[in-house]
């Protein structure tokens, strides 16, 4: 089973620019998550804080009883076995097979005979579907097979956390299916907690039992995924909808003369009321139940007294056709 992810009061900032203060949410252990947030909101640094790489100014980052922010460097470096991270390139060695690639932290990290590297390797290449192209450089096969690799690589020390930094990257609309499938379908074989940056919304839509928003050096929400599906707070209808109108600009977020001009133009307005939420993924047929989302049913249940009509609405519709399942 997955570990849950404490994270408290995180602040980060390069120089004087701060990319976001005072980040507090908890990943639910052995369930989906998703960041969302436009493009330069600091989500690729936020991954980075939780596994170390990144030293945040203020705040915690909780695994174990580990602080990956202020505990010695030594526990650090072991509570990060704990951890695979699926880059958005892939982050391949060109001039190694997928193999060898995806072999490479074992070599590194473990002191196991090539036999049951071997015997490793393709277990994690069946399961990704890339029987076959083990041989293959990367170069010489697509950025989809490549993404799949990297995700390869990623689970051969059976991680219990797993960090997917924007996967969709460069994937056509139908890869982009296939992967979010492949990501629910891994959730139910290994029971890992999952933290998926993105923005794409087909992915953040269909995949994830929890969503979270950045923008404007903060976290604008973090829960159920039902909460942030029906937001009306206006950068996240705007981010939803995909439209110019709102509080997000083309670089960064508007000033407020923009956005008082922009309510006096003549331009339709977003959408409000309850907006419908597409059913969550469910695993593969032969694929185990998910655990997480049985824990996570009965989580979401124990908080619907705190959480807004629009999402309590929306989470008893998805429980309703299936009440014997683990539909979330």
């Amino acid at each position: 089973m997955g570990i849950e992810v404490v994270v408290e009061g995180l602040t980060k900032s390069f120089g004087k620019q701060n990319i976001w203060q005072d980040v507090s949410l908890t990943l639910p252990a052995g369930e989906v998550s998703v960041m969302l947030g436009p493009s330069g909101t600091g989500k690729t640094v936020f991954l980075k804080s939780i596994i170390g790489l990144l030293k945040p100014e203020q705040g915690r980052v909780l695994i174990n009883g580990v602080d990956m922010v202020n505990s010695s460097e030594r526990d650090i470096m072991e509570t990060r076995k704990l951890f695979g991270l699926m880059f958005q390139d892939g982050a391949l060695f060109g001039s190694m097979s997928l193999f060898d690639n995806i072999a490479f932290p074992l070599r590194e990290h473990t002191r196991k005979k090539e036999s049951e590297i071997r015997r490793i390797v393709m277990e994690r290449i069946d399961i990704v579907g890339l029987l076959g192209a083990e041989g293959k450089l990367p170069g010489e096969i697509s950025g989809g097979m490549r993404k799949r690799a990297g995700l390869a690589r990623a689970l051969v020390l059976d991680p219990q956390i797993i960090l997917c930094d924007e996967p969709d990257s460069g994937l056509d609309p139908v890869r982009t299916a296939y992967l979010s499938q492949l990501l629910i379908d891994l959730n139910a074989q290994i029971d890992a907690t999952m933290l998926i940056v993105t923005h794409n919304l087909d992915i953040a839509a269909t995949v994830p039992d929890n969503m979270g928003m950045l923008f404007c050096r903060n976290l604008v929400t973090f829960g159920p995924r039902e909460v942030l599906l029906t937001s009306d707070t206006p950068v996240v209808s705007q981010f939803l909808a995909g439209r110019r109108e709102g509080p997000i600009g083309m670089s960064e977020e508007k000033d407020a003369a923009t956005l008082a001009a922009e309510q006096q133009a003549d331009t339709a307005p977003l959408p409000t009321g309850p907006r419908t939420v597409v059913p969550q993924l469910e695993p593969s047929p032969g694929m185990p139940v998910r655990q997480g989302a049985l824990r996570r049913r009965e989580r979401v249940m124990s908080m619907m007294g705190r959480l807004p009509e629009a999402a309590r609405t929306a989470i008893l519709d998805s429980y309703a056709p299936a009440a014997g399942g683990a539909r979330a």
